[in-house]
Order: C-alpha cells, then structure tokens, then sequence
C-alpha cells in the first residue's frame, strides 16, 4: 500500500522533516521560500495531506480549487487565521492546529516585549551600535517601572495566563483581564486576578496591556484610535497574538504624538510588510513574529501536526481538529 503524498509548505526541524520522510511521501520546501496562491492550488490538487504554516494564506479561492486530492490541512500553529474555515468545511477539507506546546515560549516572548518597551532596550541597543552613547548620566534614557505595575490581558487563555503566572509571580505586577468567559476559580485564586466588565475599564487601569485574542473579523483592529485615548499615556501596548487585532496607522500617531508610551510588537497587520511608520519610531520595539521561536517548542508544534497525520490516516478524529 502506498503511502500518503504529504505537502510542507516551509522549511521545519530537521528532526521532524526525518520523521516525515520516514511516514509519507513527502515533498518539502528545502529553499524555504514564500509560496504562491497557485503553487498552493497545485498542492491541494496533487497531495493527501498539505501542511501550511501560519505566513500562509488559504483562502477560499485557493481552497475551491478544481479537482482537488487533499482532505486534510495540518497547520504548524495554533492560529488559523490565515485558513478560511467555512471555505475548507464546505470543501470537505479537515483542519487541525497545534495547541498547548507554544504556550511558555509565546509567553516568554510577551513578557521579553514587556521588558524591553518599558526599559527602553531596543532604542538602547540601537544607540550604542551607532557609537552615540557618551556614558552614564543621571538622567540618560528614563524609563518605566515593571515591578508592582498592573498588567492588564486581552484575552485570558493560556498563553495569556502564563504571561500572568511571570508577571505576577516573577514581578509583582497586579493581573486584570477581560475575556468574553470568566477564568477557573483557581487561577483568579492564585494570580488574584481581577476581571474588568469591560474593555475600556481594561484600558484605562492598566499599566501595560498585553492582547492574547484570535485574529478574527470580531477582533480586527479591537485597538484603534478610540481605544488607544483610553490608554493611560504611561502605558505600554504589547501585541504577541494576532497583527490585524491592533490599527497600525492608529498606533503609530498614538505613539508618535505621546499619546501612549511604548509598545513592543511581534505581529503585524499584512506581515512580513510593516507599515514603515513604525521604523521612524524610537518608542516602540519591534520583533520578527518570533513568539514560538525556540527550537524544542517548534519542534513539539511540528510532531504534534505529525500526531494529527497519524490520526487522521490512522482512521481516527485528530486530537486538535479545528473544523
């Protein structure tokens, strides 16, 4: 019996493409070069299986391609934003995620976001690679306080409450959160978390606010310029979740009129193209979508695409099917 034809659309762990050469007929993207919509359809229409990352767009017109083999998308990341569900559920397509093992590591980079806005350390960093910093002075390069500030989450699943877990056990900071559904007992018990009735309450209390909310027509651009006026002008913007979730325009005149602080970002609105605003600014600190970026916690994100394969061909509901 043959075995299934496996598409990957970008390059993944040495490790896991092994495994992947050993269970299927695999083609791998070996250059790890940005796909086209029509190499996308070709792969719909050639393979069992197509694994897309989460730089690839799917949407309907790709997925109503003509004649197609695949019955299955295994996506390398949580978010699926980038994939028209309603689109792959109507052309019988399964989709499956990669919950649960990025959770520290995406955590780890929010708070790194955190630190690095409110110190002040990429503009740091840049000001000594250019050889003008002259030494130490009393008042060079003031910043903000992190310990025992209040932090306040958008969204309160798990990446956000392990940020909380750092903040509050790491840094004393104070955790509010709004989120749609009220968090387990135990978690509000020990981060005595405090949940705002609403997002403008949010907004105004917090210090720092950091948005762990899915990209989704509900929440583009839930930060805009209205949202952003409620912001204290002490306070930072940390976006480690889904880009078209903040305005970028509306955030940089926030930023460049000193109407908020600062702002560390690792996502961004139509990415890897950034709104050049952002480059002319010293107050906000910019990452290269690097949430899960660790080598264990890409690999475990490949080997659970892998554990959703298995499933699947195996005759069984993938343990992480989204639709």
């Amino acid at each position: 019996m043959s075995k299934p034809k496996v598409f990957v659309t970008r390059k993944w762990p040495s490790s896991v493409e092994e495994k992947l050469n050993a269970l299927y007929d695999v083609t791998l993207n070996t250059d790890d070069r940005p796909l086209t919509a029509d190499e996308f359809k070709a792969a719909l229409q050639n393979y069992d299986a197509v694994c897309p990352s989460v730089c690839d767009a799917f949407p309907a017109d790709v997925l109503n391609a003509a004649d197609k083999r695949c019955k299955i998308l295994g996506n390398f990341g949580v978010g699926f934003n980038h994939i028209d569900i309603q689109a792959a559920k109507a052309n019988n397509i399964v989709v499956t995620n990669t919950p649960g093992v990025l959770t520290e590591s995406t955590a780890d980079l929010a708070m790194t976001l955190l630190l690095m806005s409110a110190r002040r350390g990429a503009e740091g960093d840049r000001q000594v690679r250019a050889g003008q910093w002259t030494g130490w002075c009393p008042t060079h390069m003031l910043s903000s306080d992190v310990t025992g500030t209040t932090l306040g989450l958008i969204g309160f699943g798990r990446i956000a409450i392990a940020m909380a877990r750092k903040a509050h056990h790491g840094f004393g900071m104070k955790i509010i959160y709004f989120s749609p559904r009220a968090a387990d007992q135990s978690v509000v018990d020990e981060l005595k978390a405090e949940r705002c009735a609403t997002l403008p309450e949010l907004l105004a209390a917090a210090d720092y606010v950091s948005l762990h909310c899915p990209g989704s027509p509900e929440t583009k651009h839930l930060i805009n310029a209205d949202s952003l006026e409620l912001m204290k002008p002490s306070a930072h913007l940390i976006n480690s979740a889904r880009g078209d979730v903040v305005d970028s325009q509306a955030l940089i005149d926030a930023l460049r009129h000193h109407k908020i602080a600062g702002a560390g970002l690792d996502v961004y609105e139509g990415e890897p193209n950034i709104n050049p605003g952002f480059l002319t600014l010293d107050n906000v600190t910019l990452l290269p979508h690097l949430g899960s970026a660790t080598l264990s916690t890409r690999t475990a994100m490949g080997n659970r695409v892998l554990a959703n394969l298995a499933d699947f061909f195996g005759g069984k509901e993938p343990q992480d099917r989204v639709v």
